[in-house]
């Protein structure tokens, strides 16, 4: 029993050092828009993004998964510039006068060992920006499902942490965690295995000011974009 309790207390220490910083998330519908994304505003339509972005409403429907181009919602982050897999390729006819300046090009994501599968089903409506969010911000309704984005261990369940609500951390292997924060129900115990896909809880809002789920993903001790391991929707 002491055993156990000790094991809590420095998994809660553990993951305290390595959420604190994350905490001061400001609320979705105010958080700035990373690069290459809008967000949207009380009374946009999507034609009127579109046109103010130069972009086509055809376009943005098919990099934002929006089958209905009428249900976007103010808080929604869209993305308005190509994925990085849509983008043109370079033209072969005649080359400029003057040459591009060289610009250095991103880092590639570090190397993800397992393959992960979105948490839930809800729009995104904040990105991460390893500042200000360092996860995503997914919508929903109060008792949606909340899934394990993959099989591995749950290391932590509970409220130790105030500004994540009820909160579950899934260690997958020795490297990587995966956070699912403000639930509303926790469904699974610490030390509990669980498999990708699995439910693990109920989306709710506590410690948000409205119903999200906050998911992010942490490679040893950094913070890193979920969104470049998950799968397109």
């Amino acid at each position: 029993m002491i055993e156990s309790q000790t094991m809590s207390l420095r998994t809660l220490i553990l993951c305290s050092s390595l959420l604190l910083a994350a905490c001061a998330t400001p609320s979705a519908s105010n958080a700035p828009a990373p690069a290459g994304y809008y967000r949207v505003q009380p009374g946009d339509t999507l034609y009127r993004i579109a046109r103010q972005n130069k972009q086509s409403v055809a376009n943005l429907a098919r990099w934002n998964q929006l089958a209905d181009r009428s249900s976007i919602q103010a808080g929604q982050l869209l993305r308005i510039q190509p994925p990085a897999s849509a983008a043109r390729p370079p033209s072969a006819g005649k080359p400029s006068a003057s040459k591009p300046a060289e610009t250095r090009p991103a880092p590639p994501p570090a190397k993800l060992d397992i393959k992960l599968q979105w948490p839930a089903d809800g729009a995104l409506i904040s990105g991460f920006d390893g500042n200000r969010n360092k996860g995503l911000d997914l919508a929903g309704n109060a008792g949606d499902p909340v899934r394990a984005a993959a099989a591995g261990k749950v290391v932590y369940a509970g409220k130790g942490i105030r500004a994540y609500g009820n909160l579950l951390i899934v260690k997958h292997n020795e490297n990587t965690l995966t956070v699912y924060a403000h639930n509303q129900k926790l469904l699974v115990q610490e030390g509990q295995q669980v498999s990708a896909g699995q439910q693990i809880a109920t989306m709710g809002d506590s410690g948000a000011n409205r119903v999200k789920l906050h998911f992010e993903l942490r490679l040893g001790t950094r913070v890193v974009d979920p969104a470049a391991y998950l799968p397109p929707r």
